[in-house]
């Protein structure tokens, strides 16, 4: 008899529990409660982590250029309209080269990739003190070996998220 009640509770808070779900989806819309993804989750459209692996957080450039390709325009048009509806976040552009090159070409060469991300993002829209840049040049390579795949890897700039307040 104890079982039944117990199992008889149960069944009665998972009733209560939908019908409280289905009044709010009645009363303020379908997913009131904040749809079907986990807060913070790659499938919550408001978190770094939807940034990072849907929108995108990397441009990849050519040998020794800062120049935005078409592929990386489109990628920064997103970027831009994710950071306007999420404005509680702000970004620092980190510029990156390939090894090639002395430390001194590549610091510059990825001072100026950061620039350019910056600037276009800007352009569409995103206020200038929520964008930080920095050059790491050659000094975080992802991969490293002495082919072309590894080189390509390495020249970008990467968009990293942080929460909070504007950059001074």
């Amino acid at each position: 008899m104890r079982t039944f009640a117990i199992a008889a509770l149960v069944v009665g808070a998972l009733t209560l529990s939908a019908c409280s779900k289905n009044r709010l989806d009645n009363e303020y819309g379908a997913g009131a409660l904040g749809g079907d993804f986990v807060a913070g989750s790659p499938s919550d459209p408001k978190s770094p982590a939807y940034f990072q692996q849907t929108i995108g957080d990397r441009v990849l450039f050519a040998v020794d250029q800062s120049s935005l390709s078409a592929e990386g325009i489109e990628l920064l048009t997103k970027q831009a309209a994710w950071l306007m509806e999420n404005t509680a976040y702000t970004a620092v552009i980190e510029g990156h080269a390939d090894e090639q090159g002395t430390r001194e070409y590549n610091l510059a060469l990825g001072a100026r990739r950061a620039s350019a991300v910056q600037n276009f993002l800007i352009e569409r829209g995103v206020a200038p003190n929520r964008l930080q840049t920095v050059s790491y040049g050659k000094e975080r390579p992802l991969e490293i070996c002495s082919e072309e795949s590894c080189y390509a890897k390495n020249r970008r700039a990467v968009t990293v998220l942080a929460a909070g307040g504007l950059v001074s």
